[in-house]
């Protein structure tokens, strides 16, 4: 019988398969297309196996991967990593918590991200806990360092950021937890869009219902994710002003566009 692993960390062999599993979620739920997005573990105080680049999330081997340090140097494997690993590397150094990160472009989301509207409306019970609010951090070039710089000032007090015109990143305590907050967030950002505009109305949770939401999320060992306003403490909009005009154009634009992106699959 194999002794079982007893390390914080996971082996090589089981980060690689973890990569690849969460790869293909990724893919099948149309997070990410064609070449799209990036996965990484940390694997040892020093190192953190990752997706290589030019290569489907759906597609991937374990042999595929490539195994770097914390200074982006490669260790082992015979393929290049993604050009966005400079923004894996910034959330495990400003969050020294983080064993995993995952980045994509889920199509709700990253509508809202184009629009400019932060994911902060207490509607959801599961998102207030698992997720928390979701910030946007500024438009950066792709690849560039300036994408690292526009997410490290959300790495600690947050579990996901939306990158501005580009898609979102989420981390967590291991891979899974990290792709399931990539679900979340696309669940929370299609709730939203359906309340904001489709149906047109929405009953936010008071602040007292948050905080005890809140409460719940400490007790699970969460201590991060930001904390939205409640209904009651809201400035509030008067209907038909121009504030409120804005915000329906927005939040109708950004249906109309998913709606024609899933009508032509």
């Amino acid at each position: 019988m194999a002794e079982k692993n007893s390390s914080k960390y996971l082996t090589h062999e089981e980060a690689a398969h973890a990569i690849v599993e969460v790869g293909k979620r990724m893919y099948l739920k149309g997070f990410v297309a064609s070449n799209d997005g990036n996965i990484s573990i940390k694997t040892g105080e020093n190192e953190i196996l990752t997706t290589p680049t030019g290569v489907s999330k759906g597609y991937m081997t374990p042999k595929m991967l490539v195994k770097v340090d914390l200074e982006g140097q490669v260790i082992s494997g015979s393929t290049k990593p993604s050009s966005e690993l400079k923004m894996h590397l910034r959330v495990y150094s400003e969050n020294p918590e983080v064993m995993a990160v995952t980045h994509a472009h889920p199509p709700v989301a990253t509508s809202f991200a184009i629009a400019g509207i932060e994911l902060d409306r207490a509607i959801l019970p599961e998102a207030v806990v698992n997720l928390g609010t979701v910030p946007i951090a500024p438009y950066a070039t792709p690849g560039s360092q300036a994408v690292p710089d526009s997410i490290a000032p959300y790495c600690r007090e947050y579990n996901a950021v939306l990158l501005a015109n580009h898609g979102a990143v989420t981390w967590g305590k291991d891979v899974f937890e990290a792709y399931h907050r990539l679900e979340s967030l696309e669940y929370y950002a299609t709730v939203l869009m359906y309340t904001g505009n489709i149906i047109g109305k929405a009953n936010e949770l008071s602040s007292k219902q948050i905080s005890q939401l809140v409460e719940i999320r400490r007790k699970l060992g969460i201590n991060t994710g930001g904390t939205p306003k409640g209904k009651d403490l809201e400035y509030k909009i008067e209907d038909n002003s121009p504030d409120e005009f804005l915000i329906r154009d927005i939040i109708e634009q950004v249906t109309n566009t998913v709606m024609k992106k899933y009508k032509s699959k």
